[in-house]
């Protein structure tokens, strides 16, 4: 009942409409039950990180506390691996939303953040260099550095543009009495779980980069905690 009343309650802080995008199950999922209790307790905590993910700068920080607090890893810190292969274009309207000319140039990076052995995010970043330093450029270039942690100096602020859950273990109208999946053993959870779109700001209110983060359910890849009652 206790984990009844906290995914309730969590449900209320973001919208679970849209579509549900289909992916692979991740590899990375614990064996958490498909069953009423699990599948609440899954929607709070995924609705706690969004929540905790909104409410601070830095994604990869953010992460580094959530490893810390699930026993991801025995360290909860939190790297980042380059991507690397052909970069991907501007999205639509970026140029605008960064602020910029159509001959500034903007680069690309993308990463996995991972904490231990769990990737917790697919991170695509596009930055203008011209409003970063030469040793974050040089950083950023030749490192796999979080893009985070390089320009904390700038003590950025972050303007989420979308925060979307794109899976929801809860079907639309369950808070009303609609009936949840038939039971499959173990709850099958798709590789992203959660996405975020965000400009960061300098603090002379500059926008330098937009980031669109998807989130996998490495974040989830912990035992399901003991609950009374199951």
């Amino acid at each position: 009942m206790k984990a009844m009343h906290r995914g309730a309650a969590a449900a209320c802080a973001l919208g679970l409409g849209g579509s549900l995008l289909v992916a692979p199950v991740h590899a990375d999922a614990p064996a958490w039950r498909d069953d009423a209790a699990s599948r609440l307790e899954v929607l709070a905590l995924l609705q706690t990180l969004n929540a905790d993910l909104l409410s601070h700068p830095s994604a990869t920080l953010t992460l580094e506390r959530w490893c810390g607090a699930h026993r991801l890893a025995p360290e909860a810190n939190v790297v980042a691996e380059r991507v690397h292969g052909e970069d991907k274009p501007l999205p639509a309207g970026a140029r605008e939303q960064l602020g910029i000319g159509a001959d500034e140039p903007v680069r690309y990076r993308r990463v996995q953040l991972a904490c231990g052995a769990h990737v917790l995010s697919e991170a695509d970043n596009w930055y203008v260099p011209s409003r970063l330093t030469e040793a974050m450029n040089q950083q950023l270039d030749t490192t796999d550095m979080p893009f985070g942690k390089v320009v904390q100096p700038l003590h950025f602020r972050r303007q989420t543009l979308s925060a979307e859950l794109l899976w929801s273990p809860l079907p639309a109208g369950w808070e009303t009495g609609a009936p949840l999946p038939a039971p499959q053993g173990a709850l099958a959870i798709p590789h992203y779980v959660l996405q975020h779109r965000a400009v960061l700001f300098d603090q002379d209110n500059r926008p330098f980069s937009l980031v669109v983060e998807s989130y996998t359910a490495g974040v989830l890849a912990f035992p399901p905690p003991s609950l009374g009652g199951r």
